[in-house]
């Protein structure tokens, strides 16, 4: 195994960095590097630069219109993407869905929804939480029910990311009851416009509208938006899944966040001195930097096996894990390195005098991060789920 980078990889790299610097609005770019949100249209119009550069899918076969990249050159792209603050791809299309259909979708679902993927047409959503079925996902009660042609689905689903913006929904739904929990679950696509579909919005702590409830009333779904076999559905989501906790480890975006905090920590005084001198605060961040190179490394392992046609199994849950810690840690520093202007409060700007609100760049977003954040250990899988296979896995040979 070799974790240095070649010529080729070097090259390449330069060759992001310089279309990053070529094509990355600079609207987008700060907007994400100040913690800020970008709306559907922001998302959509970073989703069509990449599409018309041809980088839109790099983890897509070159046959279903993929970049063509090793595991070593997609690793390299996050890492520019992340350095130059490009906005994060919705991954619920690209990298969720994309692959259960190219591996377990018809031929007729693959030449229908992939090119809408690509085009942005289809912007998708995750069905698969509930109320009650969150980290214990196989307890899931939204039942389909075959009539004729269709699945006739009745349920609820909770916690549906950005399903605001969606026209699509992929769902796990119940097709028998009377099965054992993990064998009675189908895998559906739903167009969002069908009749009986309900998207409430779920209103967070700092007032974004991020999450929904999505609610089914006796919708019509046609029998050819099933996913591979009726009651096979489990085997699909567990690959999903696979895929979601790999990006989740989000090694690039640690990186980019460390560096912010240091910059942070350089700009505020404690006690007479900049907080990156106080030995409690640096010892932290040390701490978390040592963990982020290590992970990194671990990281870089799991790639060049990768390179080497090996698939992740066990090792997509330890990165989950240690990626959400690490991030977690990295935004409690910015919490605390920006202070009183982590969490702004404008009083004295409805005042008319807003002299007192100068905070350092990107500190008023540090404590909206920092909550938001905190669901990371939670979805894609709980860390505790994760845990007890990375235990069955190590101690008792089983997956």
């Amino acid at each position: 195994m070799d974790l240095n980078y070649s010529t080729e990889d070097l090259a390449f790299r330069a060759e992001v960095r310089a279309f990053l610097e070529a094509k990355l609005p600079q609207d987008l770019s700060d907007a994400v590097r100040l913690g800020r949100g970008l709306g559907k249209e922001g998302h959509d119009r970073w989703h069509s630069i990449l599409n018309e550069q041809g980088w839109l899918a790099p983890t897509w076969p070159e046959e279903y219109g993929g970049c063509g990249w090793n595991a070593v050159q997609r690793h390299i792209f996050d890492e520019e993407c992340c350095r130059a603050h490009a906005p994060r791809i919705v991954p619920f299309g690209l990298t969720m869905l994309a692959p259960v259909l190219q591996k377990f979708g018809s031929d007729q679902q693959r030449a229908y929804f992939l090119p809408k993927i690509l085009s942005g047409e289809h912007w998708w959503c995750q069905g698969y939480s509930e109320p009650g079925a969150g980290s214990d996902l196989a307890s899931l009660r939204t039942r389909a029910v075959r009539d004729g042609d269709h699945y006739v689905v009745n349920g609820q689903k909770t916690w549906t990311t950005l399903g605001q913006y969606a026209n699509w929904i992929f769902c796990l739904v119940r097709t028998d009851p009377d099965a054992k929990q993990q064998e009675g679950i189908s895998f559906l696509l739903i167009d969002m416009d069908t009749p009986g579909i309900e998207v409430r919005p779920i209103i967070l702590l700092d007032g974004t509208h991020e999450v929904n409830e999505v609610w089914f009333t006796d919708v019509r779904v046609p029998v050819e938006n099933l996913v591979g076999e009726e009651n096979k559905g489990w085997t699909y989501a567990k690959y999903l899944l696979t895929h979601e906790r790999t990006n989740i480890a989000g090694v690039g975006f640690s990186q980019a966040g460390l560096e912010a905090v240091k910059r942070l920590a350089r700009q505020q005084i404690h006690r007479g001195r900049p907080l990156i001198e106080n030995p409690h605060f640096a010892a932290r961040l040390a701490r978390a930097e040592i963990d982020l190179m290590a992970m990194a490394t671990t990281n870089l392992r799991i790639i060049s096996a990768a390179a080497q046609g090996q698939a992740p199994g066990v090792e997509s849950s330890m990165l989950k894990v240690k990626g959400t810690e690490i991030r977690q840690e990295i935004n409690d520093l910015a919490r605390r390195a920006a202070g009183v202007y982590a969490l702004p409060f404008a009083s004295e700007a409805l005042a008319g005098d807003n002299s007192a609100l100068a905070p350092p760049e990107g500190s008023d977003a540090a404590a909206a991060q920092y909550f938001n954040n905190r669901k990371l250990s939670i979805f894609g899988g709980s860390n505790e789920i994760q845990k007890n296979i990375i235990a069955k896995v190590s101690l008792g040979g089983r997956t």
